[in-house]
């Protein structure tokens, strides 16, 4: 609608004078009600702003209202935890410079591609810890030495067991947590790969040695949920996930053919701990721990390429299929952007008018304007542009056309 001529400029002054009253009086909100009795004045009546029915934008923003939104909903996000979102990991890099540094002495980082390329990343970190410190250098024989295996025990215990509980505890025959775990190779996955948890039943490391195969998967599907200060904890165990197939998950064996079990598994924490002796009965002798402390500044980690933490990098990749997923709690909000028919029929694009006094560049536009809404901008209450929505396909906006866009927001 144009107003022109003397009732323009009318229109035009009636509202700086209430602007100019408003901007005079720091605080004062300016009044919509008020707007809108002033430009009804010179309105035919078939085309009066009425709030009491919608509210009508004012400018190119407009206010949501309570209806407007709905928050609090969330939905629960599967993927796999690899760089890509992989579900399964084929192959194993280590980087050399890595494993012969400082920090190669407690860890070592495994990445799933080459790590000179510029697109590789680290996918996990195995580490070696030992309660009596077996595999690093005594004080006595190295006044430098770090203690790097029993810092290593000492730190997962402290972050995964509870005040006073001094082992990890396996499978013993047929019964649960009847084996203490002196020692243990820990398989840390990186923190941005499984972001808030890996998902129990998901998980299967196939490893490979000269000595056989075996395929470890989480217990979570036969067992009650055993939940400690780090969250839920399962056993690892021999057996099949069978994905692809109507089978649920099979389980072999609880345990190695030395009658102990295989480890356990934090999902909460991304964190697999595995039991050295049985890896070694079943997996490669290499894995065996060490029962005494190095004499020279050598540790368990990186002494021999075929024993110690390499070697499970060596039996990993070897089985070229290390499976898992991790499960997320993501916060949804929904905005709803609704254009009454009176609303956003015409543009602030310079193309859009034309000439000294702003006639339309279209003729047939001043009685039906015609517009496209290509995107939806988020703003904050100080006209801040917090979010962009963008339209798949443009939509055609008319003064006898309303439209609704839903706002998704995942965080």
């Amino acid at each position: 609608m144009i107003i022109r001529d003397n009732r323009g400029k009318l229109l035009a002054g009636n509202l700086s004078s209430y602007l100019a009253g408003i901007g005079d009086t720091p605080g004062t909100p300016i009044d919509p009600d008020e707007i809108s009795r002033i430009v009804n004045r010179f309105l035919p009546e078939t085309e009066q702003l009425r709030r009491s029915a919608f509210q009508i934008s004012q400018g190119v923003f407009k206010r949501f209202t309570s209806t407007d939104i709905i928050t609090n909903r969330t939905q629960i996000v599967t993927s796999g935890i690899w760089s890509g979102d992989l579900g399964s990991l084929l192959d194993v890099y280590t980087s050399s410079v890595q494993v012969s540094s400082l920090s190669g002495k407690y860890y070592i980082d495994c990445y799933h591609e080459n790590p000179t390329s510029a697109s590789s990343e680290v996918q996990f970190s195995i580490a070696y810890g030992d309660i009596n410190g077996f595999g690093s250098p005594s004080l006595q024989d190295v006044d430098q030495s770090l203690m790097a295996s029993r810092a290593v025990y000492t730190q997962f215990r402290n972050v995964l067991l509870s005040p006073g509980d001094r082992f990890f505890s396996v499978y013993s025959g047929s019964t649960a947590a009847a084996h203490n775990l002196t020692n243990f190779y820990a398989i840390n996955i990186n923190r941005a790969r499984y972001k808030e948890r890996l998902d129990p039943g998901n998980i299967s490391l196939k490893l490979q040695g000269a000595v056989g195969t075996v395929n470890l998967i989480d217990d979570s599907g036969g067992t009650d949920e055993n939940v400690t200060t780090a969250g839920r904890v399962y056993n690892l165990v021999s057996g099949s996930l069978n994905i692809g197939s109507a089978l649920t998950a099979s389980i072999q064996s609880y345990t190695a053919s030395n009658g102990q079990g295989w480890g356990l598994f934090y999902p909460d924490m991304g964190i697999l701990i595995l039991n050295p002796a049985a890896l070694a009965a079943r997996v490669d002798a290499g894995l065996t721990a060490p029962t005494s402390q190095y004499t020279d500044d050598t540790y368990f980690n990186n002494k021999f390429i075929n024993s110690g933490s390499r070697g499970l990098v060596l039996a990993i990749d070897n089985g070229a299929d290390f499976q898992a997923r991790r499960t997320e709690n993501v916060s949804t909000s929904h905005y709803f952007v609704r254009a009454n028919n009176r609303e956003y029929n015409f543009s602030n694009n310079p193309t859009f008018v034309t000439g000294s006094i702003g006639q339309f560049n279209i003729v047939g536009f001043e009685r039906d304007p015609r517009v496209y809404i290509t995107s939806v901008g988020l703003y904050n209450d100080a006209s801040e542009l917090l979010a962009v929505a963008k339209l798949s396909t443009p939509v055609e906006k008319t003064f006898d056309k309303e439209i609704s866009i839903k706002v998704k927001l995942d965080f």
